[in-house]
């Protein structure tokens, strides 16, 4: 497992993981930021700086307690910086705590590092003739191995005072022993995996982690007695955790205006420090460098209640606590020899691909930098200049959107197209369906607005009903006008539109991989229309299954997406439609009864245009003014004879059909009037059989005689010259045949009449 591990739904692409990370050990990918683990130092600065928790140290609490239910019980150290943690508590209630836990030994870390002081002096003492630096910090090792190996031969070639004792203890024990190191430090979780150092320790937890174990096991530390310290009792060791600590307590002199000997920490002066010695700047003897501030106190697992200066306080108390008490074991002080404390070091630096300054210049060029004042260097993605960026663009690090000035130019430009886009489809929608107003004075319209008008401002379920054509859509648009969610959206379905399966995913949304084709997480048009009102249109044709999920919705205001085991919470308004008989659909059982109960609440009967024909004239003005406009012509209005042929008609279509006509209509007039003749065959039908056409004394009926009996005569002339073939009449006479046989049935005629014998 990795140390530093990334909670991908937690990360919010601020990237000030990137932009605190010393050597740029974060690649971003899509959605999240995570930690290269080849590139990272184990410095935490990204478990430090992110808010969002994305970046967290990889739980070991699971692999700790392993141990400790082994039949081997694991031996436990103490890292030197543990008084300034557990700050409230003695060493040895702390020790009672872990032999709690089931540790069997308890050592201190600071006596690892009483061990390693002869080797770092005899280091010293050599001289090689370049400077050397100190290995105790596991941070300072991975930053050069991985990014500065021209470094590796300034490197002492001595363990960590982790590892020195770890093998200590091993070397008195077996090395099946099992040895828990507890400490601030997330790098030594990394150099415990290190190959030279395998097999000394086999657990790092962090102070946290232990505290989450005491916890667990409800121990609370104050109310523990004391307990002494297994192992060697340090005697400099103590010092080590803060600063100038090294040096003290490896017995190493250094005086401030000495330049041999270089002592520094905390992240700014570690980086100059490498700088320097990278660059043969500086050539000291000795070089002490620990990345973190004030020194092991301020590692990543540090106690952020209490100030540096306390936490050094706590350190020095602790080096000069003469009440310390010690229960060493014979074997840790038997006069055997020392395993070897030495460790090699090797290149771990990856190599990384250079762009060329063509290939630099077209990704700087994709986020709008085609000159030197475009690199505003504003470091928000992250990186210190747009040129660092585009680097790590090439090398699949970061990405191109991530550049803020570029983001915000690009969403005010597409704020800009949406704004435009949307105007245009609010002006194209009012058009077609923007309008709420329903026209009609007639006895039945007046009705169904008065009840529009009853039940807008309710929450209440409504069913519309009537024939297909009737204004169902737009009457519940108009009580959607006129209800408290009008400010909300409108969703409309046609229930007829989509199978059952795709009809549920499109109310209901589905997950990803819910069934063949689901891609992506899609979101249901109820979600979408949450505060608002959704209309479903033929909501008699939804099969059971689905009538099950909408009566859900109804009940408790859940709905489930497709492939998902939990139920999201939704607040819609639902008005449905319908042309069919559910009555009829309950008793035949195709139609759930509690459904229909629960849309029946309240119910609105659209009447038929045959039924409302008072309102005939009006509706004429309103669509001619909307065909007008559609069509691109200018329509006064429309003839008499052609207003009587459309009050005559039975209308089927009902409002639809009537609109439809006068679109027609209106393409096919040559002037500004609709007349008689723009209108299908029908209507001329209707009016020359009305009475006042057919008067015996009207010279309008006189040509009629004529003009019915030149049409009988040419159809007889068609069907002899075809044989009685009224398809090849029809295409003879180069009418539809559709029409021809109309005109058969007129004229009373039959095409078999007219066959040969």
């Amino acid at each position: 497992m990795d140390p530093i591990i990334t909670v991908k739904e937690n990360c919010r692409k601020c990237y000030a993981c990137v932009r605190n990370c010393p050597v740029k050990a974060i690649r971003v990918d899509q959605n999240y930021a995570e930690v290269i683990s080849d590139r990272c130092i184990g410095c935490g600065n990204c478990v430090k700086i992110c808010s969002q928790k994305a970046k967290v140290i990889a739980d070991h609490i699971g692999e700790c307690r392993k141990l400790l239910e082994g039949e081997n019980k694991p031996i436990a150290i103490l890292g030197c910086s543990h008084p300034a943690f557990f700050n409230d508590v003695n060493t040895g209630q702390l020790v009672t705590g872990l032999r709690r836990l089931g540790f069997s030994e308890v050592h201190e870390g600071a006596a690892g590092i009483d061990l390693l002081r002869d080797s770092y002096r005899s280091k010293v003492e050599k001289n090689p003739g370049f400077p050397l630096i100190t290995t105790h910090c596991p941070t300072i090792v991975d930053l050069i191995e991985r990014h500065y190996p021209q470094l590796l031969k300034n490197l002492i070639g001595i363990v960590s005072p982790m590892v020195a004792i770890g093998r200590f203890i091993k070397s008195r024990t077996t090395k099946e022993t099992p040895i828990v190191y507890i400490s601030s430090c997330i790098a030594g979780k990394f150099e415990i995996t290190a190959e030279e150092c395998q097999g000394a320790i086999d657990c790092v937890i962090s102070y946290q982690e232990l505290s989450q174990m005491l916890q667990g096991r409800n121990l609370n530390l104050k109310r523990l007695g004391e307990m002494a310290l297994d192992g060697i009792e340090p005697k400099r060791g103590h010092l080590f955790a803060i600063s100038g600590g090294p040096f003290k307590s490896f017995d190493i002199s250094s005086e401030v205006t000495n330049k041999d000997y270089v002592e520094t920490e905390g992240e700014e002066n570690t980086m100059e420090v490498i700088k320097d010695l990278a660059a043969s700047r500086i050539s000291p003897r000795v070089v002490d460098i620990r990345f973190c501030n004030g020194g092991c106190i301020g590692g990543p697992g540090k106690n952020n209640r209490l100030t540096t200066f306390s936490k050094r306080n706590l350190i020095i108390d602790q080096h000069l606590n003469k009440n310390l008490y010690y229960k060493t074991k014979s074997v840790y002080l038997a006069d055997i020899p020392l395993p070897d404390f030495s460790r090699t070091f090797s290149n771990k630096h990856e190599r990384q691909k250079t762009p060329s300054s063509e290939r630099l210049r077209h990704i700087l060029q994709s986020t709008d930098k085609y000159d030197t004042k475009d690199e505003l260097n504003c470091g928000a993605c992250g990186y210190s200049t747009c040129r660092e960026h585009a680097v790590a663009v090439y090398r699949e690090l970061a990405e191109g959107n991530m550049c803020l000035p570029y983001s915000i130019k690009r969403l005010e430009a597409d704020h800009i197209k949406l704004t435009q886009k949307y105007e245009l489809a609010k002006h194209a929608l009012n058009q077609e369906f923007g309008d709420t107003m329903i026209v009609g004075n007639d006895q039945r319209t007046r009705e169904v607005i008065k009840l529009i008008h009853q039940v807008g401002p309710t929450p209440t379920t409504v069913l519309i009903r009537g024939e297909s054509g009737t204004g169902k859509e737009l009457t519940a648009r108009a009580i959607h006008a006129q209800s408290k969610r009008a400010d909300k959206p409108l969703v409309t379905v046609n229930c007829t539109t989509l199978t059952d399966s795709l009809l549920e995913s499109e109310l209901f949304g589905h997950k990803k991989g819910a069934f063949t084709g689901a891609i992506a997480e899609k979101r249901g048009l109820f979600e979408s229309a949450d505060g608002g009102t959704i209309f479903l249109d033929e909501v008699g044709d939804i099969t059971p299954k689905l009538q099950a999920e909408l009566l859900r919705v109804l009940d408790i205001g859940e709905i489930r997406p497709v492939g998902s085991n939990t139920a999201a919470k939704v607040d819609v308004r639902l008005i449905a439609a319908t042309n069919r008989n559910l009555e009829q659909g309950v008793a035949e059982g195709w139609f759930r009864e509690d459904l229909f109960y629960r849309l029946n609440v309240f119910t609105i009967t659209m009447p038929p245009l045959r039924n409302r024909l008072d309102s005939l004239d009006e509706l004429l003005q309103t669509f001619i003014a909307k065909a007008s406009t559609r069509v691109n012509k200018t329509l006064v209005g429309i003839e008499d004879r052609a207003i009587y042929a459309m009050s005559q008609y039975h209308w089927p279509g009902n409002i639809r059909e009537l609109q439809n006509i006068i679109e027609r209509a209106a393409v096919l007039t040559h002037d500004e009037v609709i007349r008689l003749e723009n209108l299908p065959v029908i209507f001329g039908e209707l009016v020359f059989q009305s009475p006042d056409e057919t008067s015996q004394d009207s010279l309008r009926s006189q040509r009629q005689k004529h003009v019915n009996q030149v049409e009988r005569n040419l159809l007889t002339r068609y069907l002899r010259e075809t044989d009685g073939n009224t398809s090849a009449a029809a295409r003879l006479a180069g009418i539809p045949r559709r029409t021809f046989y109309r005109m058969l049935s007129r004229n009373g005629l039959n095409g078999s009449d007219f066959k040969s014998s």
